[in-house]
């Protein structure tokens, strides 16, 4: 497994074009961007150089990614890592760019990637969570909430796992889940000061919905108090104060919230409140604040539909059928290793069991053929009881004796020179005494010899003896 594995990433590495390289390049100053808090294409960058990025990356780790979903245990290569990378980029500039519809895909995108860098995939869930919420489907967002809380987790980032679970109670919050809420809440065991300004906020969001008035109040104060000016605060006193008919406390906070917030949502309700709260002031001013309020509200709706679409594509791709093409390919990848091994397993048996019966033959073989030799040859006299001399004579004597030897070695083209010395072994010479008959130097030009019979008739130097045998018993062996 760890073989493949190198090869795997060995042949990505080698095999990275030199678009892949600067796509990674920008992806790694857009990194650098986001740690400084900044977004790259719009602080700093050009948006369609990272847009080039993410698809050049998306094309060339396409492979990658459906081999890992294939092979699990492959690890996640650097094409996928800064894949996803690219996809969280890009998903933030379009979401700024106010297309979420396309960051929604981008995002998604991102989730298929197979990546194991669990930070910029908790920070994708997030973005999804924050897309879902602007679109009212607050239940969504939750569950986006939810997997990215458990993604940072894995990854070990204890704090921003806990910022994601006041995010899941914020949600709970906004459809008035009261014990849901403060359950998730009470979770929260970490001295950040900022997170805990986030609890509050919540609790206020909590009690507004709930209709527990005094204690919205209590804590949309409580985080004034400790220096969060923030718009949030703010819009629940106006809130709350106008539900209690309290005008001018309402129209009081709705100015401010007015004054410091941009946010759609913000300033929609500040202009209900001014609107239909405010004392004493001229029809003229009453007519353009519902005016304002109506450019919002269109502003809003367009927000909205965009928001709903992309929501829309997250749900479509949560239901979306399994691939089964790549379950099916990886079922046929089991059973035909699992074949492989029985295959294997058996053609081994088989191969021994063979050896073993060539063997078994070899062996009766040979001791038929070292009888014959006792019987009918001298070794002492090889020139009377051989005609060694002779090698046509010899011929006859030696394929007589010696299980037609020299015609079946003739047939594997050996010259006179490999057969003498492929009967000398038969006889069981000692490599000196061969050199000696056959006129060779001793020992490099004999073992010379040795070696290039052997080649020829496909075996090793130190099998040559049985291996003759075996051709002589007519069941060859290796």
């Amino acid at each position: 497994m760890r073989a493949i594995t190198l090869i795997w990433i060995v042949f990505l590495t080698a095999c990275t074009p030199r678009a892949v390289r600067e796509a990674e390049s920008v992806v790694a100053q857009a990194d650098s961007l986001r740690a400084e808090g900044r977004v790259y294409g719009i602080d700093e960058g050009d948006s369609a150089t990272l847009a080039q990025a993410y698809e050049t990356l998306k094309k060339y780790s396409e492979v990658s990614r459906q081999f890992s979903e294939i092979c699990p245990f492959i690890p996640c290569t650097s094409s996928l890592y800064t894949y996803a990378h690219a996809c969280y980029h890009y998903g933030r500039l379009l979401r700024e760019k106010d297309n979420p519809v396309e960051a929604m895909q981008v995002f998604i995108n991102a989730t298929h990637s197979c990546t194991r860098d669990y930070h910029i995939l908790g920070r994708v869930y997030s973005n999804m969570g924050s897309i879902c919420h602007l679109a009212g489907d607050y239940p969504l967002s939750y569950d986006m909430y939810e997997k990215s809380a458990q993604v940072f987790l894995q990854g070990e980032d204890t704090l921003s796992y806990y910022y994601l679970l006041n995010d899941m109670a914020f949600e709970l919050a906004e459809q008035g889940k009261k014990e849901e809420t403060l359950s998730l809440l009470s979770q929260i065991n970490y001295e950040d000061f900022y997170l805990q300004e986030k609890k509050l906020e919540t609790r206020a969001v909590l009690y507004l919905h709930t209709h527990q008035y005094d204690s919205a109040i209590y804590y949309a104060k409580e985080l004034y108090s400790v220096g969060n000016h923030e718009p949030t605060g703010l819009m629940i006193c106006a809130q709350v104060y106008s539900l209690l008919e309290n005008k001018d406390s309402a129209v009081y906070y709705a100015q401010q919230v007015l004054a410091i917030s941009n946010d759609l949502y913000h300033r929609n309700n500040s202009l209900y409140i001014l609107t239909n709260d405010a004392l004493n002031i001229t029809h003229e001013t009453l007519r353009k604040r519902a005016a304002d309020r109506s450019d919002v509200q269109k502003l809003l709706e367009i927000r909205r539909g965009k928001m709903s679409q992309a929501a829309q594509l997250l749900k479509q791709d949560l239901n979306r059928e399994p691939d089964w093409r790549i379950y099916i390919l990886v079922i046929c990848i089991v059973i035909g290793i699992i074949f492989s091994i029985i295959w294997a397993k058996v053609w081994k048996r088989r191969k021994r069991q063979m050896q073993e019966k060539v063997i078994s033959l070899t062996d009766k073989h040979a001791d038929n053929t070292i009888e014959s030799i006792k019987k009918h040859i001298d070794k002492t006299d090889i020139n009377t009881t051989l005609h060694w001399k002779n090698y046509s004579s010899m011929k006859i004597d030696a394929d007589l004796y010696l299980g037609g030897i020299v015609s079946k070695l003739e047939e594997k083209n050996l010259n006179e020179t490999e057969i003498r010395y492929c009967i000398l072994t038969l006889l069981d010479f000692p490599q000196k005494e061969k050199a000696e008959i056959l006129y060779y130097g001793y020992p490099s030009a004999i073992k010379t010899l040795k070696r290039r019979t052997s080649d020829k008739l496909g075996t090793t130097p130190p099998k040559l003896r049985n291996f003759l045998f075996s051709i002589a018993a007519n069941a060859e062996i290796s």
